[in-house]
């Protein structure tokens, strides 16, 4: 006969799973991270390196010119330069026209188009209609740029950071 008094013992539990090595899923999951890190990081490097080199491009042009007044007509070129990357037709504006073009972000065909140039200032205005940035419609072309007032450093701030925005807008 068998005995009667026999233990029965509980189940046992399998033991948890290891955290390491994870599973196939998570490998894959951490390398499209990394990728996308890495992509981001070239992106960013590029946009640096662009941006540094059209900042360049400024900087070697006002360089090369000898007198503030062709220092004021080397802007005006980078601008309509920089002004037809935004808009084809902003090379052709003139005039406070074209003060409001650098201005605001209204296109070029809106400004030709019958509304008063200056009329009413735009929200984002930062000093060309109104400010140093006037000095780009004669500047030019003046012989006594004054230097010592500070009308070509106000203007080359601006002026240069317009540049860079429109440039590096791509």
């Amino acid at each position: 006969m068998a005995d009667p008094t026999l233990v029965l013992r509980d189940i046992h539990q399998a033991a948890a799973p290891s955290w390491w090595p994870p599973a196939p899923g998570w490998w894959l999951l951490a390398a499209l991270g990394l990728l996308a890190v890495a992509s981001w990081a070239w992106f960013a490097a590029r946009r640096r390196k662009r941006r540094r080199a059209i900042a360049a491009i400024f900087d070697q042009m006002l360089a090369a010119a000898d007198t503030p007044s062709a220092q004021v007509a080397a802007m005006s070129e980078l601008l309509r330069r920089a002004g037809r990357r935004r808009d084809p037709a902003a090379d052709r504006l003139q005039g406070d026209a074209w003060l409001e073009f650098l201005d605001g972000g209204a296109d070029a065909a809106k400004i030709r188009g019958g509304r008063k140039p200056g009329a009413t200032p735009h929200a984002g205005s930062n000093g060309f209609a109104q400010g140093p940035g006037r000095l780009l419609l004669e500047g030019g072309y003046r012989r006594d740029v004054d230097v010592d007032a500070g009308e070509v450093k106000a203007l080359h701030a601006i002026a240069r950071a317009r540049f860079l925005d429109w440039m590096a807008a791509r």
